[in-house]
C-alpha cells in the first residue's frame, strides 16, 4: 500500500516554507492577503482550476499563468516567486493545500484558530454570528471562520478545527442509520 501521507502533506511543506520566508521578511500579512485573493480566483474560475490540476499543461505554462495572475493582481514579490517555484517544481496542483496550510500557520501566529464551516445552504448573518459565538465558547479563542457550501451534506453543519471534525450533517446521520440497519 502506498504512503499517502507524503502526497497529502506536500502543500503543507510548501506553506511552511512560504510562511518562514514571509515571517523573516515581515510580510506575512501581505502574503496572506495575496493567497486569499488567489484562493477566491481559483474558486471563481473553472479554467484556472483545470489549468492547475491538468497534466496536459506543462510546469512552464502553469508557472507563466500563475506569474501573470500575480503581476496583474500586484502580488507581493515573495508570493509571486513562491507561485513560480511551486509551478516549476510541478506542484501547481498542490496550490489549494498550500494556501490552506499558510492560512492556518498565519492564524496560529496571530493566536487565532481557523475553522472550516460547511453547510448545505449559505448561512445568514445571524446564523454565522451564532456559529462564531458557539465556537468562541467551545474553543476559548476567537475563531477565523471560512464557510463553504456543499449541498451533498443535505442539511446540518460540519465544522473542522485543525484535525478535529464536528459533523452534525444530515448526510452523516443518514449514513449512520443505514449502517445500523445493515448490521441488524
Amino acid at each position: 500500500m502506498a504512503d499517502d501521507s507524503k502526497v497529502s502533506n506536500v502543500g503543507g511543506r510548501y506553506a511552511q516554507a512560504l510562511f518562514d520566508l514571509a515571517n523573516e521578511q515581515k510580510q506575512v500579512a501581505a502574503a496572506e492577503a495575496d493567497l486569499k485573493s488567489l484562493k477566491a480566483a481559483i474558486a471563481d474560475s473553472r479554467d484556472l482550476r483545470v489549468l492547475l490540476a491538468s497534466p496536459k499543461f506543462s510546469a512552464e505554462e502553469k508557472g507563466a499563468a500563475l506569474t501573470a495572475i500575480a503581476r496583474k493582481a500586484k502580488f507581493n514579490a515573495t508570493t509571486t516567486k513562491f507561485l513560480g517555484l511551486l509551478a516549476a517544481n510541478g506542484r501547481a496542483a498542490e496550490l489549494a493545500g498550500a494556501i490552506a496550510g499558510f492560512e492556518a500557520l498565519a492564524a496560529r501566529a496571530r493566536g487565532a484558530i481557523s475553522a472550516q464551516v460547511t453547510t448545505a445552504v449559505p448561512l445568514s448573518a445571524a446564523q454565522a454570528k451564532g456559529v462564531a459565538a458557539a465556537l468562541r465558547q467551545a474553543l476559548g479563542k476567537d475563531p477565523e471562520i471560512a464557510t463553504r457550501v456543499d449541498p451533498a451534506i443535505l442539511g446540518g453543519i460540519k465544522v473542522q478545527v485543525g484535525s478535529r471534525l464536528f459533523d452534525a450533517s444530515l448526510k452523516s446521520k443518514l449514513d449512520s442509520l443505514k449502517f445500523a440497519l445493515k448490521r441488524a
